[in-house]
């Protein structure tokens, strides 16, 4: 028996356009400690995202196989697709003792800290304001309008569950974000 102390799990959430997924590319850039969970998901890659290193790419057939079968900690419907967390890979990282960032929405933020309510910690990442998150989406030039209009209707939604978060941080200046980021983390290891 290890006497080597389980991982933490850091569950991040915002909005569309928010800079989550900046910001924690950034913290695993800058933590060793930390390791990212790779999601599985329905959509299509993104230009530039690489199968098994940004997401697992399924079929929304083989998701649903997975989701049977109970592979998945947790899993959300997002914009029509399916976005789900393999148990294993949380677990087998957890019991190496690494710490485990997740990038995910606040159903499954909600669903993990269900799970396991003694080691993980909600982050949950606000834009500085609305006008601010639209600019951001459609800076991206990834959306057209109706889509960008559509995940601004669903930021709404979504900023309604920051309050179940145990942090927040604005995310108006990258690097001052980032910063209290890591403090939190910091904060976290030592606290337990």
């Amino acid at each position: 028996m290890s006497n080597r102390q389980s991982g933490l799990i850091f569950v991040f959430a915002a909005p569309s356009g928010g800079g989550k997924s900046s910001l924690v590319k950034a913290l695993l850039e800058r933590d060793p400690n930390i390791v990212l969970s790779v999601s599985h998901t329905t959509r299509s890659p993104r230009p530039g995202e690489q199968d098994g290193v940004h997401y697992h790419f399924v079929s929304p057939e083989e998701f649903l196989r997975k989701k049977e079968k109970g592979d998945f900690i947790e899993t959300a419907e997002v914009f029509g697709n399916y976005y789900g967390t393999s148990r294993q890979a949380i677990l087998d990282k957890t019991e190496m003792g690494k710490d485990v960032a997740l990038d995910i929405d606040w159903q499954g933020a909600r669903q993990i800290r269900q799970l396991f309510p003694q080691n993980s910690f909600g982050i949950y990442i606000l834009p500085p304001s609305m006008d601010i998150l639209e600019q951001r989406l459609r800076n991206r030039g990834q959306d057209d309008e109706e889509t960008i209009r559509y995940r601004m209707q669903q930021a709404e939604e979504e900023l309604s569950h920051q309050d179940e978060f145990d942090f927040k941080v604005v995310n108006d200046e990258f690097e001052k974000a980032l910063q209290e980021i890591q403090y939190i983390v910091s904060r976290c290891r030592m606290d337990r």
